[in-house]
């Protein structure tokens, strides 16, 4: 056997999210459920992280154990005719035996979307909006995020996690016509983090919140004073990033 990273995305509306979950469908489930049936034998995969219902990913890595993989690109044809459109595995990388989707990540990226006024074709793929916020507000907002560690005021509440330290690399907004995104990288996020995050910029934004404000909330390190999150709609994993040596190729 050997161990492989897919690469996959997916539209996430039709799930409880990534990780499998009893009585509800997940996007593990029906991956490891298509591999099952096409490998003849039960398929296990491990995912670079989790995301929640109704979030989308560009690319999430998941690490697999398999036969020797003769021709790639055939199989990738294989996986995606019989997974459903929703679904998509863009890239199969053999790896060393020990590398780990989720242990050996070293960065995560995320987006959120949002529209400045309703469209019918972002319907459940992007935040949508009525008026714009202060772009620049929220930019010296987000450039803040990179002078703290301690993210618990951004975290869901009773969240089990051991720390809540991330070393957030990048934080941003740009518009491009009717939509706003917003990009955030960091070695590692707690469960909901981006979301409250982006409804807390959204606050400042629209100035119900100050940049002194967002400091204080940042202090506090309590969840009741940051912003609503955003809906799950607006948000995609959009790359996982790992070391180069733990590649075959």
């Amino acid at each position: 056997m050997k161990r492989y990273f897919l690469d996959i995305s997916y539209n996430g509306g039709a799930y409880c999210g990534w990780q499998k979950q009893p009585n509800s469908l997940s996007v593990q489930e029906v991956l490891e459920t298509t591999l099952s049936t096409l490998m003849r034998t039960e398929i296990k995969v491990m995912g670079a992280g989790r995301t929640d219902a109704g979030v989308h990913a560009k690319q999430l890595v998941v690490h697999v154990d398999l036969a020797e993989i003769l021709d790639v690109d055939k199989l990738i044809y294989r996986l995606n005719s019989m997974l459903p459109k929703d679904i998509l595995i863009s890239a199969i990388r053999e790896v060393h035996q020990d590398s780990h989707a989720r242990f050996h990540a070293i960065s995560r990226e995320y987006e959120y979307h949002i529209s400045v006024k309703k469209s019918v074709f972002l319907e459940g793929l992007a935040h949508q909006i009525n008026t714009m916020p202060n772009l620049e507000k929220m930019n010296e907002a987000a450039s803040l995020l990179l002078e703290y560690e301690d993210f618990q005021c951004f975290s869901r509440s009773n969240s089990d996690v051991k720390t809540y330290l991330c070393d957030i690399k990048k934080a941003h907004w740009s518009s491009e016509g009717d939509m706003l995104i917003f990009t955030i990288e960091a070695n590692r996020f707690l469960r909901n983090m981006v979301r409250a995050i982006v409804g807390t910029l959204l606050d400042v934004g629209y100035g119900v919140t100050t940049i002194e404000g967002l400091k204080e909330i940042l202090a506090s390190k309590n969840r009741s004073n940051a912003g609503a999150s955003a809906p799950a709609k607006g948000l995609y994993l959009t790359k996982v990033g790992y070391p180069k040596t733990i590649f075959k190729h």
